[in-house]
């Protein structure tokens, strides 16, 4: 995948069993400021589509043996050779390359995040297969969520892929890897485009697959056929009794796992006040995760797409501020022991979070780097704009630094002074971040009412 100096390379769109350009392309990040381009469909288009396909599923011949082909295909989309229109033979090392020029996704990340796509396939039980042509609209924060095209692949009589404007290359090369496989042509699609032609193809699916942040989930029409996969807002429960090295090392991979790019990642970390001798949590349901797997469980995969799209006005990138255990106050009102415990296990999480490697190639927390610099600090200041005063930013790196010419933005973690209707409670942005309090059963009750994610360190 390399721009020349014809021109950009354009990632093609596949309709109607063939890929496809278009006279409407978007611009997308390239090595060293080459652009590359996605062919967008048109809503008109999408129309058109929908009334061919419906004249020729008539004639297409059953399709058996789906999980084989997805199988085949899942191990093609890891490491086989196939061809992505536009940007033709593509092996492994060149996706990864891909990826990595256009996304700011690093190698470590990619091979775990295939892992999981074949792990969670070989997990799930198979489904009959009905009449339904099924849409999926992707996110573009974590490719994982092509889980629920390989889904719906085997469920549906078709399905639409409509991929991020953010990152496409991974579902292209998903349908890429289907036809390789053998999936019948007519039966799978690659629609590019911006929200309009979302909602056109919403209106002319069957059944809708739609990830997407509170802003699309208020915009797209609801109905019994759509399942929308928005915020997981994720938080851990700390117990007032359990050690502070315990907890760090619980909450690391939780805070920092897949560079912060899933909404199963832990956002908010609610420390137990101790004032009653319990923990806090009054039964509240949750995944109860311990580990790193907890992190990608239940009810969604990944986060939103435009997760990041807080517009912080004109935050600073701030540095300043890191506070130690003796300067926070107990986050519901106290500054006893309960806020001494929360402020000292957040200085130590803060410190393990500061040890992180933004070296792409790192094996333990890989982190992603954004190839549209103002993405990455518009995500930081959405931050920084949330913070209150008397919140204290204890993460004391330098918020951003430059990995291959494009920036990183490392782990932050903020200690806050109050709970009610703090604006930083579950915000999620493309990268690790936590918010860290004191909290009462009342506090706990609220936040995990509005978590999709609940944590509990194993007993």
């Amino acid at each position: 995948m390399r721009a020349d100096a014809a021109g950009p390379v354009v990632l093609h769109a596949f309709r109607g069993g063939e890929w496809r350009t278009s006279l409407d392309t978007a611009a997308l990040p390239g090595p060293r400021g080459a652009p590359y381009g996605l062919a967008l469909v048109p809503e008109i288009v999408v129309h058109a589509d929908r009334r061919r396909w419906e004249t020729a599923r008539g004639g297409l011949p059953p399709l058996t043996g789906r999980r084989e082909l997805l199988l085949r295909a899942v191990e093609l989309f890891d490491r086989g050779t196939v061809t992505v229109g536009g940007l033709g033979a593509q092996g492994p090392e060149d996706f990864r390359a891909a990826l990595w020029e256009t996304a700011g996704l690093p190698g470590p990340l990619v091979d775990r995040w295939c892992g999981m796509l074949r792990d969670t396939l070989l997990k799930r039980g198979e489904a009959a297969a009905d009449d339904a042509l099924a849409l999926v609209a992707l996110p573009g924060n974590t490719f994982t969520c092509l889980d629920s095209v390989l889904d719906q692949a085997e469920r549906s009589a078709a399905v639409w892929v409509r991929p991020s404007r953010r990152e496409p290359v991974s579902a292209a090369r998903l349908v890429a890897a289907l036809l390789a496989a053998g999936w019948p042509p007519l039966r799978i699609g690659l629609y590019p485009g911006g929200q309009h032609t979302l909602h056109g193809l919403v209106k002319r699916t069957d059944r809708q697959i739609v990830y997407g942040g509170t802003g699309l989930a208020a915009s797209v029409r609801r109905s019994p056929a759509l399942t929308l996969h928005g915020p997981g807002r994720g938080c851990a429960l700390v117990p007032g009794a359990m050690p502070v090295d315990e907890a760090v090392a619980w909450l690391l991979p939780l805070v920092a796992g897949d560079s912060g790019r899933f909404c199963g990642n832990v956002r908010t970390i609610l420390c137990a006040d101790g004032a009653d001798g319990t923990d806090g949590t009054d039964g509240t349901d949750g995944t109860g995760g311990a580990g790193q797997d907890g992190a990608e469980g239940a009810a969604g995969v990944t986060g939103a797409d435009g997760t990041a799209g807080a517009d912080g006005a004109a935050g600073a990138d701030g540095t300043d501020g890191a506070a130690g255990a003796d300067s926070a106050a107990g986050a519901d009102g106290g500054a006893g022991s309960g806020g001494a415990r929360c402020a000292a296990l957040a200085s130590a999480l803060a410190v393990a979070l500061d040890a992180v490697s933004a070296d792409p190639t790192g094996p333990d927390w890989p982190l992603t780097v954004f190839r549209d610099p103002e993405a990455a600090h518009r995500a930081l200041r959405s931050v920084h704009d949330r913070m209150r005063p008397g919140d204290r930013l204890l993460t004391r790196r330098p918020a951003v630094t430059e990995v291959d010419g494009a920036p990183c933005v490392l782990p932050r973690l903020v200690l806050l002074d109050r709970a009610a209707g703090h604006p930083l409670l579950g915000h999620e942005v493309p990268f690790p971040f936590a918010a860290v309090l004191t909290a009462t059963p009342d506090t706990v009750r609220a936040v995990t009412a509005d978590s999709l994610f609940v944590y509990r360190p194993a007993k």
